[in-house]
């Protein structure tokens, strides 16, 4: 579950982080009057779940009563791409001297937590890292051992921070590890953590993805239900319990796995084309859920192709192919598909799928033969 950045300050101040004051607002009257009771300036934020807000006027000061209304009046409602702006959040502006970026997150590699901290905050991390990977200053944590006081100061004075943020930066990063472990979290990100002219430490932004999983546990969770920003297709696919991640290309994915899903993305990009999302059913593909994940990729008017990539193992092969067929049986679909079967018992699918090929309905036996006839299938659908 990704927070929007005022939720995101709602979960770290709970853990003592120091955050701007602020409302969370959905009328331009409200945010007028939480920019009057908070005092000018105050900044007017879009809140999407997003990159790129502040270049797409998303994010406006507003220095007096007139300012505020008119920023707000222009960017509640707003599409910033693809995501309508609902929730404007008004904060009070605050000086910065310098900007930093923190983190926390898990190296599955490493199989353990992942800090990152440099004294480049306010630009994508990425972009960073590119430019100078030095400028970036790692730590990797044993869950058992956690965060101690001393190896954190050691972290922030890597990452060469002006000596007066080292205190607040270290009880921070302190209270930031909780937050992501108590929390349950999957990525904690401060970008930009901020040291005003007098000397003093806060986020001044909040990037919170939460771990699903982990939901029974956090009842509390419930009040940041309903604000997901989701597009039609994933929202189709959390309605049918389904891993779903839109994409901007041509060709539909379903794969069963997650590494597989990815897999099959990374081999059609390989072969000239582009996926239209990523799709993991897991390691159910019977009839419904195969239909419904045919329902969601069919609600995506850029699909010219249905890549459907299956390994069997526990399930059986023979099995997915008759979850296939009977889900072609109750979808009426616009684009082709291309079916690649391998694993337990995939002679015996296959068989079973041959009975119904046609132009409209391929088998390959490769995920790289059934890759590049999924695009070409994609180009010739685009050409019409």
């Amino acid at each position: 579950m990704d927070l929007f950045e005022y939720q995101g300050k709602q979960l770290f101040a709970r853990f003592g982080i120091p955050v701007s004051p602020g409302a969370a607002v959905s009328s331009v009257d409200a945010a007028v009057e939480a920019a009057d009771r908070l005092g000018y300036p105050v900044v007017v934020k879009a809140q999407v779940q997003v990159g790129g807000r502040g270049k797409a006027g998303g994010v406006k000061l507003a220095n007096n009563t007139e300012e505020a209304r008119t920023h707000a009046s222009n960017i509640l409602g707003m599409d910033i791409k693809g995501h309508v702006v609902r929730v404007l959040w008004i904060e009070k502006a605050s000086d910065i001297e310098q900007e930093y970026y923190a983190s926390f997150t898990l190296d599955r590699a490493a199989k353990q937590h992942l800090g990152m901290l440099s004294a480049r905050g306010g630009v994508d991390i990425e972009q960073v890292a590119a430019e100078e990977p030095d400028a970036i200053a790692r730590i990797h944590i044993d869950p058992v051992d956690g965060l101690p006081e001393d190896a954190c100061r050691e972290w922030v004075t890597r990452a060469r921070l002006d000596p007066r943020a080292t205190d607040g930066a270290v009880a921070i990063l302190l209270s930031l590890y909780r937050a992501y472990t108590e929390g349950d979290a999957d990525l904690v990100e401060i970008n930009p953590l901020i040291l005003t002219p007098e000397g003093n430490v806060h986020a001044l932004d909040a990037k919170v993805s939460l771990d699903d999983n982990a939901a029974y546990r956090h009842p509390e969770w419930s009040e940041f239900g309903g604000q997901e920003s989701l597009d039609r297709r994933e929202q189709l696919a959390k309605e049918r319990g389904l891993q779903y991640v839109g994409l901007d290309g041509t060709v539909g994915i379903i794969a069963n796995g997650a590494g597989l899903a990815m897999s099959t993305c990374d081999v059609v990009n390989q072969v000239g084309g582009s996926p239209a999302n990523f799709l993991d059913i897991g390691g159910g593909a019977n009839a419904d859920v195969m239909a419904g994940a045919l329902e969601v990729i069919n609600s995506d008017d850029n699909v010219q192709s249905i890549f459907i990539n299956i390994f069997g193992g526990i399930t059986r092969g023979e099995e997915v192919a008759k979850g296939i067929v009977q889900a072609l049986e109750r979808v009426e679909l616009r684009a082709p598909i291309v079916i690649r079967l391998d694993g337990t018992n995939a002679e015996e699918g296959r068989a079973i799928l041959k009975d119904h090929e046609s132009d409209r309905l391929v088998s390959k036996p490769t995920m790289l033969e059934a890759a590049r006839t999924a695009v070409e299938l994609a180009g010739a659908g685009e050409a019409r």
